[in-house]
This record gives structure tokens, sequence and C-alpha cells, in this order.
């Protein structure tokens, strides 16, 4: 595939993938996207994941079409994109590695007996690259989500290949919508790093990009605008839309039948949006996407061993690591005995800014009461205000 005049994507599709970095599900599978810019001088742009080296040296020879490439530059140690780095060396044995400092470093501690003297450009930041018509300018990016990464800008094609930056779940050969996928894919990997990216977007915005290249996911050549809004959205952890998600942990099904008096109460008042997660059985990825997503989440489980459920616990602190935050969080809590879920749940968002706690909130003994569904009406009343 050609992007522009002289770029050519090399990448593959990897639909052998269950678990995308051992936790997230890839029911369409991941690409690993590498790329190719013909000029005076030859750059390949990363390699892809170790599984797949065939197809990828098969890719690159193919666009070379006999001639031999003069740079391979590397933007991301990650081995889904880092791993053939040593069998291209060993195909190509005259190519300079172009890298950072701490790119070499890590290179070193992957690959232990690669030899790359003679053979190493360390860039700085703000550096660049001039292959003839292309001139590719090297931007750090630390911790967006390794302290390596840089990102590269081709100022002759505008082009900004953008490491993980804007990628996606999913292989390209599946067509889907990439909001989803995108966000989900953000909010699992990047999600913490909110403050790095935005000093990313702002470097971005001094350039004229006309075309963005991630490691994963499609190329994004129209409506740049939108994803890049996104993006600020995420990183800055705004609220994107307006709806309320409630995600709870039940075992005997009565916390789940609070859960779902309180769904129903919620669309009989016309919230715009309403989404429930079983934390046991649902996609906890997902979960954690929906409630970065919208602007409020209700949290239900019940007390177990004196603490909460295992799963509510993995879930909250997969929010909190990801910085959670400028969200309101409403409350159900069950026990038959002594109910503390409320209490601990709220300990565990201590550290988390802006946030606003619900004055309604539900205490359940054992089963829903008379005076509980009186809690559930007034906590969907607060939620729709």
């Amino acid at each position: 595939m050609k992007i522009g005049n002289d770029i050519y994507y090399v990448g593959v599709n990897d639909h052998q993938v269950d678990l995308f970095e051992g936790q997230y599900v890839v029911p369409n599978g991941m690409s690993y996207n590498s790329y190719v810019i013909m000029d005076e001088k030859i750059a390949v742009m990363d390699t892809v994941d170790a599984n797949f080296k065939d197809e990828w040296l098969e890719n690159v020879s193919k666009v070379l079409d006999g001639a031999k490439p003069d740079y391979l530059v590397v933007q991301h140690m990650e081995p889904d994109h880092a791993a053939n780095i040593e069998n291209f060396m060993k195909a190509y044995p005259d190519t300079t590695v172009v890298a950072n400092t701490k790119t070499f470093t890590m290179m070193g501690n992957f690959f232990r007996n690669l030899n790359l003297d003679g053979k190493k450009l360390v860039v700085a930041n703000g550096d660049s690259l001039t292959l003839g018509k292309h001139v590719l300018t090297f931007v750090f990016a630390p911790m967006v989500h390794w302290p390596e990464v840089m990102v590269t800008y081709d100022s002759t094609d505008k082009v900004l290949f953008s490491a993980d930056g804007f990628g996606k779940f999913g292989a390209l050969d599946v067509e889907e919508d990439w909001d989803c996928e995108a966000r989900r894919y953000y909010i699992g990997i990047v999600g913490k790093y909110g403050a790095q990216v935005q000093k990313l977007l702002k470097a971005a915005a001094t350039l004229d990009i006309q075309t963005i290249c991630p490691l994963h996911g499609p190329i994004l050549t129209e409506n740049l605008g939108h994803y890049l809004e996104k993006y600020d959205i995420w990183s800055s952890y705004k609220v994107e839309s307006e709806g309320v998600v409630i995600a709870y942990a039940s075992v005997y099904g009565n916390t789940k039948k609070a859960v779902e008096l309180l769904a129903q109460k919620l669309e009989e008042k016309g919230c715009p949006k309403v989404t429930v997660f079983d934390l046991a059985r649902d996609d906890m990825a997902e979960a954690v996407e929906e409630a970065f997503r919208y602007g409020k989440l209700v949290l239900a489980t019940i007390t177990y061993n004196g603490d909460i459920f295992p799963f509510m616990r993995t879930y909250i602190e997969n929010l909190t690591e990801r910085s959670y935050q400028n969200r309101t969080i409403g409350l159900i809590e069950n026990g038959s005995w002594a109910p503390a879920a409320a209490r601990i749940m709220q300990g565990m968002f201590e550290k988390s800014k802006n946030i606003t706690w619900l004055e309604n909130n539900v205490k359940i003994m054992s089963s829903l009461s008379e005076a509980n569904e009186a809690e559930i009406e007034a906590m969907a009343e607060e939620l729709c205000k």
C-alpha cells in the first residue's frame, strides 16, 4: 500500500493473538505497522512482532525491489514493534539504526548479541535526517507510553509517524469504528500518561500534519481534527459524553437487582446513556474505557471478607492508576451484617482529583427493602440532574 509519493506500508495483520499485552481482548486481531520511505536514502520505520518476521521481511523486500535500505528508524522498543531489529540487520547488515540514547540502551537489553558498532545514528530531540526530498524530524515523546518513545515528522509529505499514538485495537482487514477501539486502546495502555500526551499534542500543533501513520491501526488521512480532538479529551480527562456507567459485583443477585432497578429508573427519567457492567463477566477493559468516556459512575458491590469483592477492587485500581478524575461517583453497598463497601470504595479514590460524590447513596442489608427502593429513586433523580 502506497502512502503519499514515496511512502509504503509494509506492516502485518495478526489474527492469532487473543490477548494483546496479555490482558486486552482483541476479537478483531491487531495490526503491527511498519513503513518504508523510498528516496535517495531509504528509511524503514520500525519493525513488527516476532511471529511475523518472514511476512514482514518479504513485504519490505517487495518494496525495496533489490535496493538496500540505508536506515532503520526505531521509535519504540516494545517487542510488538521492535522484535525484528536483529533479524533485519542480518538481512541488511549495512543499514544504520537511527534511535535515541534510551532506545539504544533498551536495544542492548533486548538483543544481547547484537553488534551495532559503526551502525548507530544517535539522535536528540528536534534533530533532523535528510533522505533526499524527505526530511525527517524526531520529536521525543517520553512516557507515551515508554520512556524512550519518539515520533517522526516528514515535512515533505507532511506525515507524522506517531508511534503508539493514535493507535487502536483491530487488524486492518476488519472494518470497525475507530473511536471505540482507539478509546479502549488509549485508556488501557496510555491512559496514565495524560500530561505527557498533552505535551506531545502541543508539539504536534506546531506541525502541518496531513497524514498520521501509527504503529497500530489504520493510517489516518481525513478529518484529522476529529482524532486530535479525541486525544485532547482523553488525555485531559474531560467528559467525552453525558451518561452513567453502573459497574457492579454481585454473588447471589441482590446487588444486581438494585443495579437493574437503578438502570430502569435512569432510563425512565430520560438519562441520555446508561451502560451496565457485571465486573465478573464483562470485559474489564471496556468497563474502564466507558468510565472515562462518561461523566457519572455508580459502583455497586457486596462487602466481602471485610473488604470489597475482588473484581470491584481490581476495577477501581484500574481507574485510579489511570488517573481517573473530573467525575461524579455514587455508591451502592450490600452487607448482611457489617457493610463496609461504601467506605472502602470511597477511600480508594482519596488521591483522585475533582471527584464529586453523590449525596444519595444506597445501603442494602442482604436484600432490597422499601427504604432501598426510595434511596435508588433519589439516586436516579440526582444522577439525572
